[in-house]
């Protein structure tokens, strides 16, 4: 178990690394809200990246798991700025970003931000932060508040509903669709075919013409710990497309 200092909190993070010599990439895994943590990557792909030949950096976002949970500081912002410093510690050139629903919505924020620091995206039942992205999250949050009361047992009892994230990241600054459109990095997007996030898909794909979008029959939102296998061989196909042998 490791923990850092990133943005002046402390994050559960671990690091996996590949047997080979030299400098493999660096691939970032960002786990969604609530009950989730990065037991949802690590259980699912990031076994099968390290042995692509990637260095794998996961994190427990604030206040999940078993990093720390500030009272306040949940804006979509916090944690893009939580990410930054995290990888201003763990990479010295661009890395890959896979997101798991909310984790995905960093990771084009993040990308939004800093593009030159992004070699590429994927995204599972995910969408980038726009105004029709944040409708959808107040809406959920003002019907379904029970999200921030439930923990999955290994977060150690961790209720966000103790923290002002019902207030906080409704009312996040989103980043201007003009930044979110120059994203130039190749792009994946994963989504489960009964899921609501895929409702999304439309105007993920105005915003980023250019990414490649596949759909799993009869999936929900649980798409990466349901079909990890089949989520692993698109990914594969991708990588092997867009960077060969983890490059």
């Amino acid at each position: 178990m490791s923990f850092v200092q990133a943005n002046g909190v402390t994050l559960h993070v671990q690091e996996l690394a590949p047997a080979r010599s030299g400098r493999p990439p660096t691939v970032v895994l960002l786990h969604g809200l609530a009950a989730d943590t990065m037991a949802s990557w690590f259980f699912t792909l990031a076994y099968p990246l390290v042995e692509y030949g990637f260095r794998v950096v996961l994190q427990d976002l604030r206040g999940h798991g078993r990093s720390e949970r500030p009272v306040s500081g949940y804006a979509l912002d916090d944690f893009v700025d939580d990410l930054d410093a995290l990888i201003g510690l763990q990479a010295d050139g661009p890395v890959h970003l896979f997101g798991n629903s909310f984790g995905g919505t960093i990771a084009y924020a993040y990308a939004a931000r800093h593009p030159d620091r992004v070699a590429g995206i994927v995204a599972v039942e995910s969408s980038p932060p726009t105004e029709e992205w944040l409708a959808r999250l107040r809406e959920r949050l003002r019907h379904r508040p029970r999200i921030l009361a439930t923990s999955a047992p290994r977060s150690g009892g961790v209720r966000l509903a103790d923290t002002t994230l019902r207030d906080d990241l409704p009312a996040s600054r989103l980043p201007d669709p003009a930044a979110l459109a120059a994203i130039r990095c190749p792009v994946l997007c994963l989504y489960g075919e009964r899921s609501p996030a895929y409702e999304l898909d439309p105007s993920t794909r105005r915003l980023l013409p250019a990414a490649r979008t596949e759909v799993f029959a009869g999936q929900r939102h649980s798409l990466l710990v349901d079909q990890p296998t089949e989520v692993w061989a698109v990914v594969t196909a991708w990588l092997d497309t867009e960077f060969p042998r983890g490059g």
